[in-house]
């Protein structure tokens, strides 16, 4: 089966133009609001420039999602019965405040007491998981991984083999067994241990060939997915792929990327090596709201991940084609990825909103925090940036390609 054809002249491959464009969007459950909205102002400045029927997946080589990211990945490039975007970029964060809390229900009373919470902890997840995979399922349906409106790339890790599983669809024709059910593929990369239950499906190849997947949460993998994306492509480039001729492996200089956190409680500074040296299993599965654990392996990988690729385009002075949007400053509730109250999750929407706003920046391995880029852009101006550069790249390959009509 062949990817979905657009309505829409679908985006020339990178053969035809100057730049390979990657969006990245990293796992953290209900915090995926943060880069929603983000991805909604993207997609409006888009539209701008080209029209209101411009969707994201129309200006990117590839788009990489892990957990909640993963999701997203999904919504922006399944496609709909006219072969268009299931979802807008705009639709995504109303999504999310109406299912959150139905997918992350919220005990009340002596249920939500701080010992209710470990006992649950022990006897299993959380969450069921019910719900999230009735709703993934009903907006997904059967739509493989073939059929997605551009590439994508969604680590998960499949516990049983204990390594990753990447579904891209740069790799079903080497790997027809890898072309799964997007839901299926949603529903493994966001089974978060201790949160929701892993995943086990089979799924079969055209020649009848089964493959058992046995998957938890990308974030064991990649809760950054950038790198994963751009080795796909590396990959695809040093097999003599024609999407990207003449582009060498490792010519970085051409590659535009955007990758977008969900947000982080650094600086709250809510762990210490005093607090951490009394801790037993309980404690690193559970203190004061979070899970530990499950927080140590998603950020240390996500921030490992930017510092490789900031530092990678900074030697290569083709910093100003990367983008790195993340929010250290989350406190409190803020910073769950399960507390889907209605006031928490109107918080994590203003966080999106005033993101927009500060300056952009990069992390320091040194301090841990984040720290202003230097030329004094914000995260806004920035995305219009990218926008045109999007908008202008689009064109090129239009222009230069024989296989469209496009002006």
């Amino acid at each position: 089966m062949e990817r979905a054809k657009s309505s829409v002249e679908q985006i020339q491959p990178p053969s035809y133009g100057d730049l390979v464009t990657i969006l990245s969007i990293d796992g953290g459950g209900i915090r995926g609001i943060i880069p929603a909205t983000i991805l909604a102002f993207l997609e409006s400045k888009l539209q701008e420039l080209d029209g209101e029927d411009a969707r994201l997946a129309d200006y990117f080589d590839v788009i990489a999602g892990t957990s909640t990211g993963g999701l997203v990945t999904a919504m922006l490039t399944a496609p709909n019965e006219n072969n268009r975007p299931v979802f807008a970029a705009k639709d995504i964060k109303p999504f999310y405040l109406e299912h959150c809390p139905k997918i992350f229900p919220q005990h009340r009373g002596l249920r939500a007491t701080v010992v209710a919470k470990v006992i649950r902890s022990l006897g299993g997840p959380k969450y069921d998981g019910k719900y999230l995979h009735w709703i993934i399922g009903e907006k997904l349906g059967k739509t493989l991984l073939r059929q997605t409106l551009t590439h994508v790339v969604i680590p998960t890790f499949d516990i049983k083999n204990l390594q990753p599983t990447i579904f891209s669809s740069y790799q079903i024709n080497r790997c027809p067994c890898l072309n799964a059910r997007l839901a299926d593929i949603c529903i493994g990369t966001s089974a978060a241990p201790t949160y929701l239950p892993a995943h086990h499906f089979m799924n079969q190849d055209s020649t009848g060939k089964e493959l058992e997947f046995n998957l938890i949460d990308g974030g064991v993998t990649a809760n950054n997915p950038t790198l994963v994306a751009i080795n796909q492509i590396t990959k695809e480039i040093m097999e003599d792929n024609p999407d990207f001729y003449p582009i060498k492996p490792l010519e970085f200089r051409r590659f535009l990327i955007i990758s977008l956190g969900t947000g982080t409680p650094k600086n709250e500074k809510r762990f210490t090596a005093q607090l951490a040296a009394k801790w037993g299993l309980l404690g690193w599965l559970s203190h004061g709201g979070s899970t530990p654990l499950v927080d140590v392996f998603t950020q240390s990988s996500a921030d490992m991940v930017d510092f490789h690729v900031a530092t990678i385009t900074q030697a290569l002075q083709c910093e100003d084609r990367y983008l790195r949007i993340q929010d250290d400053t989350l406190t409190g509730t803020e910073s769950s990825v399960d507390i889907a109250t209605k006031e928490n999750l109107q918080k994590l929407e203003q966080i999106g909103e005033r993101l927009l706003k500060k300056p952009v920046s990069r992390v320091n391995l040194e301090t841990g925090e984040s720290e202003p880029a230097g030329n004094g852009e914000t995260n806004e101006e920035a995305l219009v940036r990218f926008a045109k550069s999007l908008s202008h790249e689009r064109r090129l390959r239009g222009m230069r390609s024989p296989h469209t009509n496009e002006a």
